[in-house]
């Protein structure tokens, strides 16, 4: 379920407009389908009443299935379940927005210390650009967990084979350029953003394409549909060792290992962020259930399973808990806020 792309660039400029009457209908399909999806919540929290995290814990995934908040959800669930560390971990998906209606959702369930959410950067990149009335504020911070790096990628077959190739085409008409990333706000957003910046393309001027995961994003390459698109290296990774896509850059600081190309920096576009991943709990829990959760999440890292899935996913190891996340979390939404206000939105 994409969001919408960014004002003064429509996905599809020729499509006539909806009716009154389909829109109404459409709108009322969304409301039912999240009412839907948190009553699943509700009715997860109330099947526990009495119980503690080390029982039952749900995880939400402020997205959809297969994109890299659900991912960080189901390998924490996996971890926690085999390490024996909770005993009946559940994962509960509420898509849209950027992460802001389950970031909505969860600051609502004051007190509620059996359910927690992933969350990162692009939550904080949403509540900026979405104005949804939410923030991070809201909710308690209990621990980061990784950091991700989003790679630039185009179809395999695309005569674009590095970033200066990319800027040449993309200067030639940026507004009908198509990029394709996350949902609005996202950190895919914000590299694309700076690196039209660095390249002396007026960031409001690009014409970005907003997706609900990895999968969509690899079709609408495959298919032509955006000529090139930025977002995590697990999103791709499938795609790339088939040889479908291929990727032109990295936003990483230094070269990454496992990841064969060269980062933007490399290639002289000074343009480098991290999707990292976090967990956060309602407001309103106790000091102690608040360390008890700490706790459980200190005890996963630790873990040779969650080794294993750093290992696997091609994740950072960048674990903060309690405290010390609550304050790189204040920094974190700095310096988001700042490159928004730095481009103009």
């Amino acid at each position: 379920m994409p969001d919408s792309p960014s004002p003064g660039n429509p996905r599809n400029p020729e499509k006539p407009p909806r009716t009154p009457l389909k829109t109404a209908i459409s709108a009322i399909a969304a409301l039912v389908g999240i009412g839907l999806v948190i009553a699943g919540v509700a009715d997860a929290s109330q099947s526990t009443s009495g119980a503690n995290a080390r029982s039952s814990l749900t995880l939400i995934a402020p997205a959809g299935a297969g994109g890299g908040w659900d991912g960080a959800a189901r390998e924490s669930q996996q971890t926690l379940r085999s390490e024996g560390i909770v005993n009946n971990p559940q994962v509960v998906n509420i898509p849209g927005a950027g992460g802001t209606i389950g970031l909505s959702q969860l600051s609502s369930m004051s007190g509620e210390s059996t359910t927690v959410m992933v969350m990162g950067i692009t939550m904080l990149g949403a509540i900026n650009i979405n104005g949804s009335g939410v923030s991070i504020d809201d909710v308690t911070p209990i621990a980061r967990l990784t950091d991700d790096y989003d790679v630039v990628v185009v179809a395999a077959d695309s005569p674009i084979n590095s970033v200066d190739d990319l800027v040449a085409e993309w200067k030639k008409d940026p507004s009908h350029f198509p990029f394709g990333g996350g949902s609005l706000g996202s950190l895919d957003q914000m590299i694309i953003a700076q690196l039209a910046q660095e390249a002396g393309i007026e960031p409001s001027s690009t014409n970005y394409m907003a997706h609900s995961g990895g999968a969509e994003l690899a079709t609408a390459l495959l298919s032509g549909t955006i000529k090139a698109s930025v977002s995590g290296f697990a999103d791709f990774k499938d795609q790339i060792e088939a040889g479908r896509l291929k990727i032109i850059g990295v936003s990483a600081e230094q070269p990454i290992a496992d990841i064969n190309a060269p980062t933007l920096i490399e290639q002289g576009y000074d343009v480098s962020l991290t999707n990292w991943r976090g967990i956060v709990a309602p407001p309103g829990i106790t000091d102690e259930e608040r360390m008890e959760l700490e706790e459980i999440f200190r005890e996963m890292i630790a873990t040779d399973t969650w080794r294993s899935t750093l290992e696997r996913n091609q994740w950072t190891d960048t674990s903060l808990i309690g405290d010390d996340f609550a304050q790189n979390l204040q920094q974190e939404t700095e310096t988001v806020d700042n490159i928004w206000s730095n481009l103009g939105y």
